[in-house]
């Protein structure tokens, strides 16, 4: 069993349960042609919490006594379940310990990446595995012209900057103090991309073994990183849509888990699209500060705002006055990926620290996209770039939301106000398989336990902002095919792919 573990309370797994099972007065409860017996019933219903990664695996169940109690069941009801969940690998037990959550051994784990497709597959793979779209022109090649320019004073130098261009550091101080977060030049560190950010303060604050408490789900490359670097993760989930984050959870994994770092999306979350309010920031500022947990927020999505007022939420930065927050943001998403310079905001002698470490990572980031980043971030021009790309990201939802609704309307979703990706659910037949299926039928998406802990979310699949017009319908069209393949047992060369009940 693991070191540290949540333990979901009786009342909570009760709510979670939410129509409750049938009482054992009532023998049992209709599902279309089947009867299930209450037993059944409840087992179904944690496993599915499972799966989704409203429970965490390795959380402690509650007793069976407080169980029946707080759902109005015998007893016997819930052992009964809790034996079927040991049967079917979705708990563990041991004697005078209690009984913990699962994942059965040999179930679907996809590979945790999902590499770009070359370009010459374009005209015959619509590639939903990527949140990118093209660069908004002409701002990026405006921009590399504008660098060009500037190069040969700095093609003069050794053209080593492990804290960036001192250009470039000022106009991104900049932006922070006009979204309300007075911020100086020696604050910023320029780095490789936001994984570069994440990666460099991941390796100087956490111990190999240390815990990092992350969102559940949460983005699965960042995900990966924390597994390479051999930190312990511990999820606290989402709410469900778009509700934020559950703060009584937070409270209580930073007062037990103790985690020497929290990672966290507020703004436009990747996959969920969630946009989180200022009170929950405010409060989750408060509480990490309490722990002495270091929130490293990773603001790549923050200025992708497709409806509404586009300020949003203050940064998170805006709550913290005592070095708890490190913000992480990057040009790749607001402007192209192949824009690969990001930063670090954070106090002026942490920002040394990391600049220290940095010459055994990846020494410094490439001058020539500096300079066309602070070109851009000067004179109004990353603005003009942005409502570009807001625009094109807005054509897409739209175009994939009604596409979806038309060929997969088993399929829910809560439509985001802005980012690059939707958090779907499947309609009750397996994210995963529909995965494999789909990319046979010419179509790529990533599957939900891609972005999850454990094999959480095997009945969601994501779904970037990527694709408008035709080629939304035929991407709608060739994952309502897949669903069909694997809702019928058989993948489209014929072979089974199996079958997920929710």
């Amino acid at each position: 069993m693991p070191q540290w573990t949540a333990t979901v309370s009786a009342a909570h797994l009760a709510r979670l349960l939410e129509p409750r099972p049938v009482a054992d007065s009532q023998a049992s409860v209709r599902e279309g042609a089947r009867r299930l017996p209450a037993y059944r019933e409840l087992a179904d219903g944690v496993r599915l919490l499972v799966l989704e990664g409203r429970v965490q695996v390795a959380a402690r169940l509650p007793a069976e006594r407080e169980l029946a109690l707080a759902l109005g069941v015998s007893r016997t009801t819930v052992a009964a379940a809790y034996e079927a969940l040991r049967t079917e690998g979705f708990a563990r037990s041991r004697r005078g310990a209690g009984t913990w959550t699962a994942i059965p051994a040999g179930h679907i784990q996809p590979s945790r990446s999902l590499e770009p497709l070359p370009p010459d597959t374009a005209g015959s793979v619509i590639d939903l595995g990527c949140a990118a779209l093209p660069a908004p022109e002409p701002w990026l090649t405006r921009a590399m012209q504008a660098a060009l320019a500037d190069l040969p004073a700095y093609a003069a130098t050794h053209g080593d900057f492990p804290a960036g261009l001192p250009v470039l550091r000022e106009a991104i101080a900049d932006r922070y103090t006009a979204r309300g977060v007075p911020t100086m030049p020696e604050q910023i560190m320029v780095t490789t991309g936001a994984m570069g950010g994440i990666a460099a303060a991941t390796r100087r604050l956490v111990g190999v073994g240390e815990r990092v408490a992350v969102e559940s789900p949460s983005y699965g490359n960042v995900l990966e990183l924390f597994r390479e670097t051999g930190s312990r993760l511990v999820p606290v989930a989402l709410r469900d849509g778009l509700g934020g984050w559950d703060m009584p959870a937070w409270r209580r994994v930073l007062r037990d888990a103790a985690p020497r770092m929290a990672y966290v999306q507020p703004d436009f979350h990747n996959p969920t699209g969630t946009l989180v309010g200022e009170e929950q920031r405010r409060a989750l500022v408060a509480a990490a500060r309490a722990a002495g947990t270091v929130v490293v927020v990773d603001e790549s999505m923050a200025e992708l705002t497709l409806d509404g007022e586009e300020s949003g939420p203050r940064p998170m930065a805006a709550f913290d006055h005592g070095g708890t927050v490190m913000s992480v943001g990057s040009a790749s998403k607001a402007i192209w990926a192949g824009l690969r310079i990001g930063w670090v905001r954070t106090t002026p002698d942490l920002v040394r620290r990391l600049v220290a470490a940095r010459a055994y990572l990846d020494l410094a980031s490439p001058v020539v996209d500096q300079l066309a980043l602070a070109w851009l971030l000067r004179g109004g021009n990353w603005e003009q770039a942005l409502a570009a790309r807001r625009q094109r990201a807005r054509e897409c939802r739209d175009d994939l939301v009604a596409a979806l609704r038309a060929h997969v309307p088993e399929w829910s979703f809560s439509v985001p106000r802005g980012g690059m990706t939707m958090w779907v659910r499947t309609g009750g037949v397996s994210g995963s398989r529909v995965a494999v299926a789909g990319e046979r039928l010419g179509v790529r998406v990533p599957s939900g336990p891609r972005f999850g802990v454990d094999g959480a979310f095997e009945s969601y699949v994501r779904v970037p902002f990527t694709v408008s017009g035709a080629a939304a319908e035929e991407a709608a069209a060739r994952l309502a095919q897949a669903a069909d393949l694997v809702r019928n047992g058989a993948g489209a060369d014929g072979e089974p792919v199996g079958l997920f009940v929710a």
